[in-house]
């Protein structure tokens, strides 16, 4: 590991294959960052049964979907660390004694998962695996030593819930934990192709990097855009629609696009005329991804092989911690 770098911990909930927003929000970034930090990407296949514990088979499939998304898009798990989340021993006991260390009260108020218990409508039923997931996350940042954590605006808070719980057990014990600085992604999110503003797994409105060239045809002719525009002459609002949205993040003809916009506002242009455009860009785009994933999905022995072996680095660093924990809590007792 490189010493003067910054440790990178990130990492995706298997509970489907990733899409673009994936790729925008976090992937692109991930490529980057491998090059200039010790980074480690976690399937965090205990999180996703916080909220998926009565279907283990889709957490359990999507552990090898998650590894190859992330590698077909050039995250390399010869500069990145791979490791599963469930085979890490140090951190449900270390997420055990952080729990001694946060109120229900501060839990409570944790916006992240207010936000998330209400879109998922738990109201008084929500799981205590789930409730509890931002401590969980605290022992996971802190096990690897991370000192940069990439995140979207949304969790923020964990972060910070994070960095609360590290400076309870410091000012408890002794100085074992420094502070973690979020990493906001530069990009914006990317919308579903509904218009929702959350691209999401179980919203049926994602394209994903697996897709297809003919499904990927069939989702952008689906996309929401300006619904009065309905004839080619009508004026058109570009804020708002979603082809227009995605060709601002993926068309490189920036001129060209500027000038779809003007004559899109103005009337003249049909929405079908821009989504083949869209459709023809995103393929162009898809196209090396898909054929990674294919080569890659040839050996599938050899990826379970990159997560063991990653996994096993990644309990040594863990175990380390908490034996430094433990010490400090005074109570390794053989």
């Amino acid at each position: 590991m490189n010493e003067r770098a910054q440790i990178v911990l990130t990492g995706d909930r298997p509970t489907g294959r990733l899409h673009l927003g994936h790729y925008v929000g976090s992937l692109k970034q991930r490529v980057k960052l491998q090059n200039l930090h010790n980074q480690f990407v976690m399937i965090a296949d205990t999180q996703a049964l916080t909220d998926h514990s009565e279907k283990p088979d889709l957490v359990r499939d999507n552990v090898l979907e998650v590894a190859l998304d992330n590698m077909s898009v050039g995250v390399d798990p010869a500069k990145t660390t791979f490791l599963i989340q469930s085979t890490i021993r140090a951190l449900p006991e270390l997420a055990l004694y952080f729990l001694n260390l946060v109120t229900l009260a501060r839990l409570e108020r944790n916006p992240t998962v207010k936000e998330e218990v209400r879109l998922k409508g738990y109201g008084m039923n929500v799981p205590a695996g789930f409730f509890m997931y931002p401590v969980s996350q605290a022992a996971d940042i802190l096990a690897f030593k991370s000192t940069l954590v990439p995140v979207g605006d949304d969790q923020l808070p964990m972060i910070e819930q994070a960095n609360e719980i590290g400076h309870k057990f410091n000012s408890i014990y002794g100085e074992i934990f420094q502070k973690v600085q979020p990493l906001v992604t530069e990009s914006a999110r990317l919308p579903g192709i509904d218009g929702k503003v959350k691209m999401g797994k179980s919203l049926g409105n994602a394209i994903y990097l697996s897709d297809s060239e003919e499904v990927v045809k069939e989702k952008v002719m689906q996309m929401y855009t300006d619904p009065d525009h309905i004839h080619v002459s009508d004026s058109g609002k570009v804020e708002g629609n979603m082809v227009f949205t995605y060709l601002d993040v993926f068309d490189s003809k920036k001129d060209e696009l500027s000038d779809l916009k003007n004559s899109y506002t103005k009337g003249g242009l049909g929405d079908v005329e821009i989504k083949r455009r869209l459709a023809v860009i995103l393929n162009t785009f898809l196209d090396p991804i898909r054929e990674e994933r294919a080569r890659l999905e040839k050996d599938k022995n050899t990826i379970f092989e990159i997560l063991k072996e990653g996994s096993a680095k990644a309990n040594l660093i863990a175990d380390a911690t908490l034996n430094e924990a433990k010490r400090a809590m005074k109570i390794n007792y053989f």
